[in-house]
């Protein structure tokens, strides 16, 4: 990586930041826990480093007459939209399921983390069809 290549990282502090909580958390409460103890450590995180942050947005999509209704688990300083997973391993579900909440927010990144891993590695997912808001 160039010097030219680090300069397009998206959102690269807040990313940074992000990425040290997730380590943190993951140092403190292990591989064994479930998703909600992850998420509740990650909140008080966000909440000590005042980091703006949603947790649990409800997503509501109708199809015909069916209303399926999804949380996503955070959307921090309305840029990233952070995925938590306590499992064997990801599944293309998992990718399949950022992908389209980064689609339906129109927001340009999502982090999704495994905690059941060994070691912990955070993968970043960029949304191809994110397209600028303008406000006039």
């Amino acid at each position: 990586m160039n010097a030219n290549d680090a300069n397009k990282i998206i959102y690269k502090e807040l990313s940074y930041k992000i990425n040290g909580i997730l380590f943190k958390v993951h140092n403190e409460l292990g591989r064994f826990k479930k998703e909600k103890s992850y998420c509740d450590a990650i909140e008080s995180e966000l909440k000590q480093k005042e980091l703006p942050y949603e947790r649990e947005k409800l997503l509501t999509i109708i199809l015909g007459n069916n209303k399926i209704q999804n949380r996503l688990d955070f959307i921090i300083d309305n840029k990233i939209i952070l995925e938590i997973k306590a499992k064997s391993i990801l599944e293309k579900e998992d990718y399949y399921q950022l992908l389209n909440y980064l689609n339906m927010l129109n927001i340009k990144l999502g982090i999704i983390v495994n905690f059941r891993r060994r070691y912990l590695s955070p993968k970043r997912i960029l949304n191809s069809r994110y397209s600028h808001k303008f406000v006039y």
